[in-house]
Order: C-alpha cells, then structure tokens, then sequence
C-alpha cells in the first residue's frame, strides 16, 4: 500500500513541478547568498581599506554596515523562502495530497 502511494505521488505531474520549481528556487536563492557573503569576505580579504573607512568622526567604519547589510539579506531571503514555501509550495502539496487519495 505504501508503495503505491508512493508511486501515485511520484508520478503526479504536480509533484514533479513542486520539486522543480523548489529545488531551482533554492539553488537560485543559495547562490545569490554565496555571492553576497563571498563577495563580503572578498572585500576584506583584498581591499581592508575600503570597509575600514571611517563613517564621519566617530568610530564607525564603512564595515560595520555592510556586514549588517550582509546579516539582513540573508533574514530577507529566508524570509522570501519562508513566504513562498508557506503559499505555493504548500498549496501544491495539499493538491497532491488530494489527488493522491490520502
């Protein structure tokens, strides 16, 4: 019984959009944060100058909001994830739950 409910949902076409359209979502999403975060590190690694310019006469470098920025983007693309997983992704889900008889 389990196998063929397996087999049911693997051969759904919905199914197969869902792990498509998630996996490429995710990768896409992965790589634009590699970039961010490896491009950050980059900086400090061939151009320290750049982030360890003063921001006005305090002690605040240019650092310090760019690598928050860095923290903040990777919570917004979480949060993009989050809010299409919960409205797409789940509805598919609960389409191929129902038409897989379960």
């Amino acid at each position: 019984m389990q196998n063929d409910l397996v087999t049911k949902i693997v051969a759904n076409p919905k199914y197969q959009q869902l792990v498509s359209t998630r996996s490429s979502y995710g990768w896409i999403l992965t790589v634009i944060m590699l970039i961010v975060y490896y491009g950050y590190i980059a900086i400090i690694a061939f151009d320290k100058g750049m982030l360890a310019k003063r921001l006005g006469e305090g002690v605040m470098t240019v650092g310090i909001p760019v690598g928050l920025g860095v923290i903040l983007f990777t919570i917004l693309i979480t949060g993009l994830y989050v809010r299409r997983a919960n409205s797409e992704f789940d509805a598919l889900t609960q389409e191929i739950v129902k038409e897989s008889g379960k």
